[in-house]
């Protein structure tokens, strides 16, 4: 890496910086060979070679034989796991609600599964928003909130099938109380990726969800969109879903969550 005036920072290791540079191209960029990696990095194809074969050899990145592309190795997310263990998810969370919020105009928290219960453990609100709940620590049930769907339509089958063995009270007209109906529901956000809910919780209150996952890929919360039913009617407002699932997505990134891709 060079200063402004061109010259090479004297406190950087070069090989180092360009082992890190690999690391951030795969993470982007997925399953690359030998030749797009030096591309990436504007070096000679024996250089990328050569630091990807060091990096394989550590487990930090992992090589195809058969088609000779190389991808992040499985030892990154055992050292991820150290650090996130660690993570405050509140934290983290923190400036996606807010920028969700912004863009939105409406109520973001950041849902979280304890015992039974939802509970939102972050919150953002939009200055334009003229609802002014408070959904901090507010326990809900799981049935008839959004981010409880997304995070029971992800969860484990064990855990999935002990929520679904109680009773689904009903909270408004709307919820959803038949066990098949909500099943039928949850297979429907496994495949969309997102789950919402329609004045379920609350007459006058529809909601949108996305998964937050771990470096391991396990759903750890959900960021959820709620406001008013006449803003957030099924069918109006397209971006929702698209920016919802953006927000989850790149929280998921943060946490150190890498989508898998399908090796060709």
């Amino acid at each position: 890496m060079s200063s402004e005036n061109g010259k090479r920072d004297p406190s950087l290791i070069q090989s180092v910086d360009r082992a890190v540079a690999i690391l951030d191209l795969l993470a982007q960029e997925g399953w690359r060979t030998g030749a797009e990696v030096a591309r990436g990095l504007h070096v000679h194809r024996s250089t990328a070679l050569r630091l990807l074969g060091t990096l394989e050899r550590h487990a930090l990145v992992e090589r195809d034989p058969r088609t000779a592309k190389y991808r992040l190795g499985r030892r990154l997310p055992q050292l991820a796991s150290v650090v996130t263990g660690d993570v405050d998810l509140r934290f983290l969370a923190r400036p996606f609600c807010e920028r969700l919020a912004a863009t939105l105009g409406e109520t973001v928290t950041l849902d979280v599964l304890d015992g039974d219960e939802i509970v939102p453990i972050e919150q953002a609100t939009a200055s334009t928003s003229v609802v002014g709940v408070n959904w901090l620590g507010r326990r809900t049930p799981i049935h008839c909130t959004a981010s409880g769907k997304v995070i029971l339509a992800f969860a484990p089958d064990a855990v999935r099938q002990r929520l679904l063995a109680r009773a689904l009270e009903p909270r408004t007209p709307h919820t959803i109380v038949d066990r098949a109906e909500l099943e039928t529901q949850l297979e429907g956000a496994r495949r969309a990726g997102f789950a919402r809910t329609f004045e379920e919780l609350e007459v006058g209150l529809d909601a949108i969800a996305a998964p937050v996952r771990s470096s391991d890929g396990a759903v750890v919360g959900a960021i959820d969109v709620s406001g008013p039913a006449h803003r957030l009617h099924e069918g109006g407002r397209p971006e929702l879903i698209s920016l919802t699932l953006e927000a989850a997505a790149d929280l998921s990134r943060r946490l150190g969550y890498r989508v898998r891709e399908t090796r060709v």
